[in-house]
């Protein structure tokens, strides 16, 4: 069964090129129009599955919150249908109908009113209320008193107070300190594991990672794909940098993987390689705190005045666990004429746990790739790293500690 359902959805505002031409359109509809469609979304198409959850991403300006206005019913579409089954508990603005000279505990009553709740529903939940909220005795005391932190606390456990059929969370969990930040992620999973569908808007990829199973991205108001919160967000990635997003290729890697490229191609890695330091065999499979030599070959097809070589390893989830640049260790090159061919030679040794890794490249001219995208590519390389030697340990970094024990 499908909680949330978009055909064809757009949404346009009116835009008047001068004040008075809206109140004349007003006073007679029948004369010329006056305004311009300013569209913010168009043409959206897509399915959301009872209990699943869903991420949405993009840029500022791409249409994220408009749509979860448009699924709370805030905004109506302009063009295009919209479904959504069950009951809805919207999270948009924190604390937007909170009055400021009203206490905690009123104004989470007056918000449940708002809500649909019954007095004598409130009143069962407000100490529920209460105690997730953890605020103490400033319950009880006017809301402008509040830190941004405990009004995202009162807000959150009042829109969660009972568990709806959807959830749509717009950025709301970026304020606040960590550990209400872990309680909300767990009562949403909570909600999840109950059934609830959730949508979540955030630039927060371990957020989105953690508890979303797929990533709608939009880009200029409309969608560009949609897939596992990991390619999803290395996509959306290579349209922050700007004039290189219209190169972006999408490919499949050995393993499987989404792997993207993107970039001016001024310069490109024509080829990685994992080693290892002793024996210079390519390797497919390492092993806990090996000593591996990454190599990776680069022609430059255009003269440089100067080129950024950077790398990562992710694992198997999209998550970072090293990276670093030849701008940040001081060795960028500088004056490279067309056609040079370079390879770079990377000695460490690979602490880090079991598992699948990835290794993405960057060429650019500065510290990060929104300055000159040469090429950026993602999976780029894959392998694998098993326990061999290294004693039982949990984590992404093996440390190997020498542990004393005296007495």
């Amino acid at each position: 069964m499908s909680s949330i359902q978009a055909q064809g959805l757009g949404k346009a505002f009116r835009v008047y090129p001068r004040r008075h031409h809206r109140m004349l359109e007003w006073l007679d509809p029948r004369a010329r129009v006056r305004h311009a469609p300013k569209w913010v979304l168009q043409d959206l198409s897509f399915e959301i599955g009872q209990g699943e959850s869903v991420g949405l991403v993009g840029m500022n300006g791409a249409g994220k919150s408009t749509l979860l206005r448009m699924i709370a019913g805030v905004l109506q579409p302009s063009t295009g249908s919209l479904q959504v089954n069950g009951s809805l508990c919207a999270i948009l603005e924190l604390g937007l109908s909170f009055r400021q000279d009203l206490t905690g505990r009123e104004n989470a009553r007056m918000a449940g009113l708002l809500m649909g709740l019954s007095s004598v529903e409130i009143d069962s939940l407000m100490p529920q209320i209460e105690g997730f909220a953890e605020i103490g005795a400033d319950f009880d005391r006017p809301m402008r008193t509040y830190s941004t932190g405990m009004l995202a606390r009162v807000a959150f456990s009042v829109a969660t107070a009972r568990r709806c059929d959807v959830i749509l969370v717009d950025e709301a969990l970026s304020v606040g300190d960590a550990y209400f930040q872990q309680k909300s992620f767990a009562r949403l999973r909570e909600y999840k594991a109950a059934g609830s569908t959730l949508v979540l808007v955030s630039h927060d990829k371990a957020a989105v990672q953690s508890i979303c199973d797929s990533v709608l991205l939009l880009d200029g108001g409309r969608l560009v794909a949609r897939d596992a919160p990991a390619p999803m967000f290395d996509l959306y990635n290579a349209l922050i940098a700007g004039e290189s997003a219209a190169s972006v290729e999408r490919s499949r890697s050995i393993g499987g993987a989404t792997r993207l490229r993107s970039g001016s191609g001024v310069a490109r890695v024509t080829g990685v390689a994992l080693c290892d330091a002793q024996s210079g065999a390519h390797l497919s499979v390492c092993e806990v705190g090996q000593a591996v030599v990454l190599k990776i070959d680069v022609a430059v097809e255009q003269a440089l005045e100067r080129l950024v070589l950077g790398f990562s390893i992710r694992d198997r989830l999209g998550n970072v666990v090293f990276g670093t640049n030849t701008h940040h260790t001081g060795q960028a090159l500088h004056a490279l004429e067309a056609g040079r061919r370079l390879q770079f030679a990377l000695h460490m040794p690979l602490n880090v746990g079991a598992g699948r890794y990835s290794i993405s490249t960057a060429l650019v001219d500065g510290p990060t790739h929104l300055d000159a995208n040469f090429e950026w590519v993602d999976h780029a390389h894959e392998f694998d790293v098993v326990m061999g030697a290294a004693s039982i340990f949990e984590g992404a970094a093996w440390l190997s500690p020498r542990i004393e024990v005296t007495g």
